[in-house]
């Protein structure tokens, strides 16, 4: 257990800090063009891949009584983001819109961008999203609109967190389903899923889902004008580009949202009810490199099991009490791109999951709603 007084030192955060450095990487691509377009996608799934096998795993947990104050130098991280992120992705638009590169190297420049804006900003976005704070939400919110993505707030707080390992969770990946056959279909479901979960809260209070405390309206208002200042900075090219970051950094979401809960379920108890979120629903991984740079998201089985927990406090759970990924996430998204990879990495695990915690369950097709059915 590290002690919350070695928690709250700004060394102990700064390994965190790394994520900042995908800014100049961004930057010497725009720049330089030509093989540099690539080096902020090399950063970030080979480096960091590459760190993870050199540093191994990091299986400390900080001191749970460790205070919100003592925890201000990992607020600054996600906070202090969101202005960069707005500045750069924008001052970036304008200077890549009219600068000597081919539309390939400019597509290639922000596809890199979309990496950064995804990686980092949809997932500090997540972090914030679960805190009690208005002024943080508010900043979740802005780092979504600027990828078009706006509902995903709603999606994951009312939907993902309360039917995570059901057939009710659009986002939850069935055994055997493909990421190409996962993708299309979350993109739609959890839209009208979002949608439908903030039309009931307001029904609940007699009002229509018009009504302007609908959080839609303001998704939808800060979405056209991170539009519309693509258009003002770059015009149609700004545009376009800004699509591209925005697709791309969806598409690495998604891809993160398929590795977490790959095929895990939560036990059926009858009459629409399920047992109660443990650590076992998600997929752990301990990779220390990778949790530097996604600030251990990768714990992803203690945040499902205590949401409003702040990212420097999430415990790791061993094998014992949660599935463990082989890789991290960097690896594991780009097997989760080759399918026929993808279930001979994951389906042996899934199946060994469930001898070790549901042996008593023989028949799992009601678990598996919503997917292709393929040979086990």
């Amino acid at each position: 257990m590290i002690p919350a007084n070695r928690v709250a030192q700004p060394t102990a955060a700064l390994p965190f800090y790394l994520s900042y450095l995908l800014i100049p990487l961004v930057w010497v691509a725009a720049s330089l063009g030509g093989w540099w377009i690539l080096l902020p996608i090399a950063a970030t799934w080979y480096l960091f891949s590459a760190l993870d096998a050199v540093l191994g795993l990091n299986t400390e947990n900080a001191d749970l009584q460790t205070t919100d104050a003592q925890l201000t130098w990992y607020k600054i991280i996600t906070a202090a983001w969101v202005p960069l992120q707005f500045v750069n992705l924008f001052a970036l638009i304008w200077v890549v819109s009219d600068a000597p590169l081919t539309p390939l190297e400019k597509f290639g420049v922000f596809f890199g961008v979309g990496v950064m804006t995804g990686t980092v900003g949809i997932n500090y976005s997540h972090e914030m999203m679960h805190q009690k704070s208005r002024i943080e939400r508010f900043l979740g919110d802005l780092l979504l609109a600027m990828v078009l993505y706006s509902h995903f707030r709603s999606e994951h707080l009312l939907v993902h967190h309360r039917y995570v390992g059901t057939p009710r969770d659009p986002v939850t990946a069935r055994y055997n389903e493909g990421f190409h056959r996962f993708y299309p279909r979350v993109l739609r479901q959890s839209l009208l899923s979002s949608f439908a979960a903030e039309k009931a809260m307001l029904a609940r209070k007699s009002l229509p889902w018009h009504h302007l405390s609908n959080p839609f309206w303001r998704y939808w208002g800060l979405q056209l004008i991170m539009l519309a200042l693509a258009i003002a900075l770059g015009g149609g090219t700004g545009l376009l580009l800004f699509l591209v970051q925005a697709g791309v950094a969806v598409w690495q979401l998604e891809l993160v949202n398929y590795v977490e809960h790959y095929g895990l379920t939560r036990r059926h108890l009858g009459e629409g009810k399920y047992e109660h979120v443990l650590p076992r629903h998600s997929w752990n991984a301990a990779h220390k490199a990778s949790n530097w740079l996604l600030i251990n998201l990768q714990r992803h089985s203690d945040h499902h099991y205590k949401p409003d927990r702040r990212f420097p406090l999430l415990q790791n759970h061993a094998q014992e009490d949660a599935p463990q990924l082989p890789y991290g996430y960097p690896i594991m998204t780009m097997a989760a791109m080759v399918p026929p990879l993808w279930r001979r990495v994951m389906n042996p695990r899934v199946r060994d999951w469930r001898r070790r915690y549901y042996p008593d369950i023989q028949d799992w097709t009601p678990y598996n709603k919503g997917a292709t059915p393929l040979p086990r």
